[in-house]
């Protein structure tokens, strides 16, 4: 059974007379420890579907099943605790709190979570030790760079141990050797901690860190490219 199923996927945006189909028929199975790139052009639907599958977003039609069971089925509680506990979250603009420390911010999930507070701490820094800024940690996010403050992102989607990862054009805001580094890391956690990855990009070089990229057009599947070599050249199936 899939993690990921997605049947016949429909999004429309309604704006009265001029409404707009987002996505249209999308089929997709993603299973656990899956890699998985989303690339298009601007408007094709990328950071629709993504919205979508990490519940930030309701679909118009279609079928959407998450571990076995259809999201629209799910009370709304349910739908947060499984968006809080499930998922992570790693966004081109990195949306870190100015003012507070790396601790802080990478803490923050655990306020909305299950997890006693005297662990916070502790689960906070074991996640900016992952991806290598331990000596950054009471830092406040002016003093970093982009690409850490990307790392700092990656902590706080990790801090609650999700199954999948998120990740919304990661490294859209980074220099080449800085978003280098930042898909280093989520490479890592795909292949040595089998997390799930979804990643958005208009990148090639940070799609081939996939084992496959669906491409996107005017909100339907172009063509499906599975990546021979990881970070190398792919062949084609559709």
């Amino acid at each position: 059974m899939a993690l990921i199923e997605i049947k016949k996927l429909g999004k429309i945006y309604d704006g009265g007379e001029n409404e707009t189909r987002a996505l249209s028929g999308i089929d997709l199975a993603i299973e656990r420890g899956d890699f998985v790139a989303v690339m298009g052009p601007s408007g094709s639907g990328k950071s629709t579907l993504l919205h979508i599958l990490g519940f930030l977003d309701d679909y118009t039609s279609g079928q959407y099943l998450f571990d076995g069971q259809e999201v629209d089925k799910y009370a709304p509680d349910e739908v947060a605790k499984l968006r809080n506990q499930k998922f992570g979250f790693v966004f081109q603009a990195f949306n870190l709190l100015p003012r507070v420390s790396v601790l802080e911010n990478v803490k923050m999930p655990l306020v909305y979570s299950d997890v006693p507070e005297k662990d916070w701490n502790n689960l906070a820094r074991k996640a900016i030790e992952a991806v290598g800024l331990a000596h950054r940690t009471l830092y406040e996010p002016s003093q970093l760079s982009g690409g850490e403050k990307q790392r700092v992102a990656i902590a706080r989607a990790l801090v609650n141990n999700p199954e999948v990862i998120f990740a919304d054009e990661p490294t859209g805001n980074l220099d080449s050797k800085s978003g280098q580094a930042v898909m280093d890391i989520i490479w890592r956690l795909n292949k040595e901690q089998k997390k799930t990855v979804i990643l958005i990009t208009h990148e090639t070089y940070t799609a081939q860190h996939a084992e496959r990229i669906i491409h996107l057009l005017d909100g339907a599947v172009a063509s499906v490219q599975l990546v021979a070599n990881r970070r190398g050249e792919g062949d084609f199936e559709k």
